[in-house]
């Protein structure tokens, strides 16, 4: 009987997806940690927004009864769903961006 996946395990799968620092390899470990700390600021910032967009549409589309209140917190909340999407993926990105460079 043939075994596919006999001589790999889960570190091995999940190591294969997770992306690699590609043009930021050559970088020292305080430098890779200022820049998760960057970055988990900016998402936790992002979700500052959404969460504000969240009360300002629900509280101005019930209390106030005001439409343009309403309609800019459906914009913070957009805006700040992007923002985490894209902070979260810039490790990505910049994989796939330096891979097909090389």
């Amino acid at each position: 009987m043939f075994l596919a996946a006999e001589e790999g395990d889960i570190t091995t799968i999940i190591g294969g997806i997770a992306p690699d620092w590609g043009p930021f390899g050559s970088l020292g470990n305080e430098a890779r940690v200022m820049i998760e700390v960057v970055m988990a600021i900016a998402i936790l910032l992002c979700l500052g927004i959404a969460i504000w967009g969240a009360a300002k549409q629900r509280i101005g589309a019930t209390a106030l009864r005001d439409t343009f209140s309403a309609e800019q917190g459906k914009g913070l909340i957009v805006a700040g769903l992007t923002g985490v999407f894209i902070i979260g993926s810039l490790g990505t990105l910049f994989t796939i961006v330096y891979g097909m460079a090389v």
